[in-house]
């Protein structure tokens, strides 16, 4: 596969098989959408500068092996074709235009209104291009006081209040592992791409899609959001318990710790039969959930002395032969090495231009027709200018040798 060009590779097969996709998008949001377009079968044109390209290309230490690329940038950035392109020049806006004249979605993640100085704003491209849908995904969204300000993930967690969710209750506010920000600002997106293609099927036209990282993190606070909006009481940090459900957390074992998780008065009642704890349901102050609720810190005072007598596997094998949910704590050489991960994919192996092995985490969504479809591993910068330039826009060898001693290419 190391020699092959992109026309020779078998089409795609994906739902969105046929669509192009003008990909404007740098660091993670915005190629985490574009990824999730290219999975799903869009054929994805991944405009990048020259020299430098995404800025995740320099997110190293650490790298993939054999290839010198950064593991932030392959993680987000399959089934794309790289093309290097300078559109601050004339000569790039003017090419940017005619690849946008054959693609139907176009997604950026630049400053609000930072394309239109290079003409390739939604307002400028609409009229010659109804059907185009143009997706915009930007910190704060499109209006509003904070419009213009730069957005990253740790500041939008920040803002977004889940930092004050986040975290031991004695200890500062901590924002999540990875980011999450960033992350459901591309879901969301994908999404919002999906139904405007839905609209320009029934209607022939396009629209712009307007994704503010603050809005999609507002959106994601789900039950502690609405917790507040219930009681207008701000919402304390629990550690590693839930605020509505009680026991429902982790606790130490005699080796090490597990989650334990009993979402109902059932499988507490359950739980408490088969650990002799009777005594347990029959206490008002344990016997429904909101009791526990409001005796968090004496439930799982008892349980947790209960829980540190065995060790993690003896619990593990003890709760799921009643039914009870649990699990281990794994860090990610045992997630990746879990035989429930491995049985179900979630880690593929493509092969890059140089015909070097990479290893990736796999799209989860599972669609029984129209499978995913995993067809271009990462690619290098500015990998497939030239294919690009000359399949769709008909540049000869002369002309695209010309654009690169001008560094438009």
């Amino acid at each position: 596969m190391s020699k092959t060009k992109y026309a020779e590779l078998p089409p795609p097969s994906g739902p969105l098989a046929g669509l192009t996709v003008f990909d404007l998008t740098r660091v993670l949001a915005g190629p985490t959408c574009v990824q999730m377009l290219g999975d799903l079968g869009a054929s994805i044109i991944k405009i990048e500068k020259p020299g430098s390209g995404d800025d995740t290309r320099s997110f190293s230490p650490p790298t993939m092996p054999g290839t010198g690329q950064s593991a932030y940038f392959a993680g987000a950035n399959r089934n794309k074709r790289s093309v290097t392109l300078d559109i601050a020049t004339a000569a790039g806006q003017t090419i940017a235009r005619a690849l946008i004249a054959k693609s139907d979605i176009l997604v950026e993640n630049f400053k609000v209104g930072a394309l239109t100085r290079y003409g390739l704003g939604y307002e400028q491209l609409a009229p010659a291009h109804p059907a185009l849908i143009y997706c915009s995904i930007t910190g704060f969204g499109q209006t509003g006081p904070y419009a213009a300000r730069p957005g990253y993930d740790s500041l939008v967690q920040a803002m977004g209040g889940i930092m004050s969710l986040t975290g031991d209750p004695d200890g500062p506010p901590m924002k999540v592992g990875v980011p999450v920000a960033d992350l459901f600002a591309g879901l969301y997106g994908a999404i919002g791409v999906l139904a405007a293609l839905r609209h320009r099927e029934a209607t022939g036209r396009g629209q712009h899609i307007d994704i503010g990282m603050l809005d999609t993190h507002v959106a994601w606070l789900a039950n502690q959001g609405m917790n507040y909006l219930a009681t207008g009481e701000i919402p304390p940090r629990l550690g590693n318990q839930h605020p509505n459900i009680v026991p429902y957390q982790v606790f130490a074992t005699a080796d090490g710790h597990i989650v334990l998780s009993i979402g109902n008065d059932a499988s507490f009642a359950r739980f408490c039969r088969r650990f002799g704890l009777d005594h347990l349901t029959n206490d008002p102050r344990f016997a429904t959930n909101a009791a526990r609720v409001a005796n968090r810190a004496l439930i799982t005072d008892t349980l947790s002395a209960i829980l540190v007598t065995q060790p993690s596997a003896w619990w593990l094998a003890a709760l799921e032969a009643i039914k009870i949910g649990c699990g281990p704590i794994n860090t990610l050489d045992q997630v990746f090495s879990d035989p429930h991960v491995i049985a179900r994919g979630n880690l593929i192996e493509m092969t890059n231009q140089g015909g070097t092995p990479v290893t990736l985490i796999a799209n989860p969504v599972r669609l029984s027709a129209t499978p995913v479809d995993y067809r271009l591993a990462p690619p290098m910068l500015g990998e497939h200018t030239d294919e690009v330039l000359s399949d769709m826009l008909g540049l000869d060898a002369s002309e695209r040798a010309a654009l690169r001693r001008d560094n438009v290419i």
